[in-house]
């Protein structure tokens, strides 16, 4: 390369403020500069006329780097960040009855939460690609230490308490989604190594046990699949036969389940049957969201199990009514709808594959807690996206957030060399 060359380009670049937009710019004028040399040499230049010419046809780079420095800095999209300022600001409502206590260690949960998405966003996604079985295999080492050394169990799930941390299953799905992002962009991996690297996973949260985590992951990798280097005949052919496995599978447990497991189900699918037992849920929270009314009730009930998190929407319509519960639904419809925005203005595929991983992991969460609730589907331990209460819950989906962010703000620093 000459010294007019990278004259031409350290002048370019002085003029571009962020760091990591000038390695960028840098990087792509020096492969449009290549074109162009390429061009002239076959033409007959030699390849010092050819170099000088080329620069000579990329104009002033004072004026160049002005206008690079403007189409390729970095970018924070504030309607994202605004969502998150105006659910988080939300998520303490459904605290307002249960003391300063509560409300205290929330916001030491929001504060992290916010700490964590700004972080995400100023490391560079890109940096994940080549990682993905350094961050997959901390996924399965944490859910190994879960199952054969766990510090104390809740609700026959075991979990560590790091300080005032609970620290269980849910902490593996953000290092599972970066390594899958990894694997589905690598052409190389066989649908026999998928299904391995699939499988270890699943009886690992199985094993914890964790049917909603082990749910979200599910949905998770077979959604990411479908964005992936694996044909679409393939990935047909593995939902298809995944679908009657699990229609299957439902067929035979429905037949060999316990007493008590048959009635869960039942209590689920005829509530008026068992309204004492396992029905009693169903039946309260039906109760409370039929007497909420547009503008909520003034009047006091007994308090729900669980109204402060898995439950937060509906005591947020009971006590503030319809129509807010629809303006929350609205607003965490609209994080969803941002995402798929953004992955419009997205050509890396492993970018993509880091929002819809992203995008799925928050909308299963969010539908599922939204049709447990109004008894489209069974109760569980599934959480409301930054309403309910909880520091597991909290970070899980600041750091899905802060991907996004990450993703948004390298949008135009993405070099094109089909150009």
């Amino acid at each position: 390369m000459s010294k007019k060359w990278n004259h031409f380009l350290s002048e370019v670049t002085t003029h571009i403020r962020s760091k990591e937009a000038k390695k960028f710019v840098a990087s792509e004028l020096e492969f449009h500069l290549n074109q162009v040399k390429k061009e002239w040499i076959g033409k007959g230049m030699s390849e010092e006329e050819a170099e000088e010419k080329a620069v000579s046809q990329m104009g002033s780079p004072a004026k160049l780097g002005y206008e690079l420095n403007k189409l390729h800095k970095p970018r924070i999209d504030w309607w994202l960040i605004g969502l998150l300022a105006i659910t988080m600001a939300l998520s303490f409502l459904p605290l307002l009855t249960l003391g300063d206590n509560f409300m205290a260690k929330k916001a030491i949960h929001v504060f992290l939460g916010i700490l964590l998405a700004v972080f995400m966003m100023f490391i560079d996604y890109r940096k994940f690609e080549g990682k993905g079985w350094v961050f997959y295999s901390v996924g399965v080492f944490f859910l190994f230490m879960l199952i054969n050394f766990p510090n104390r169990i809740l609700n026959g799930a075991p979990y560590f308490q790091i300080g005032p941390f609970q620290i269980e299953s849910y902490f593996a799905l953000p290092f599972l989604f970066l390594g899958w992002g990894s694997f589905f962009n690598n052409s190389k991996i066989k649908l026999w190594q998928y299904f391995i690297l699939f499988a270890l996973p699943l009886m690992l949260f199985l094993a914890v046990p964790n049917m909603a985590v082990s749910f979200i992951y599910i949905i998770m990798v077979f959604v990411m699949m479908w964005w992936s280097t694996i044909s679409r005949k393939a990935a047909t052919i593995i939902s298809i036969v995944s679908i009657v496995g699990v229609v299957t599978f439902g067929a035979v447990a429905w037949f060999t389940v316990k007493e008590y497991q048959l009635a869960r189900i039942l209590g689920f699918l005829n509530p008026e049957k068992y309204p004492s037992t396992w029905g009693y849920s169903y039946m309260q929270l039906k109760e409370r969201l039929a007497s909420a009314g547009w503008f909520g009730s003034a009047a006091s009930s007994v308090s729900l199990p669980f109204e402060h998190t898995d439950y937060a929407f509906v005591n947020l319509t009971y006590h503030y009514g319809y129509l807010f519960a629809i303006g929350l639904f609205v607003i965490l419809s609209l994080f969803v709808a941002r995402i798929i925005m953004i992955s419009f203005q997205i050509n890396s595929r492993f970018a993509n594959l880091l929002l819809v991983g992203g995008v799925t992991l928050f909308l299963v969460q969010f539908i599922y807690n939204i049709g447990m609730l109004i008894g489209l589907l069974p109760l569980t331990s599934m959480s409301l996206p930054f309403i309910s209460y909880g520091f597991v819950p909290m970070v899980f989906n600041a750091f899905i957030m802060g991907v996004v962010l990450s993703v948004y703000r390298r949008k135009d620093l993405i070099l094109n060399k089909t150009a």
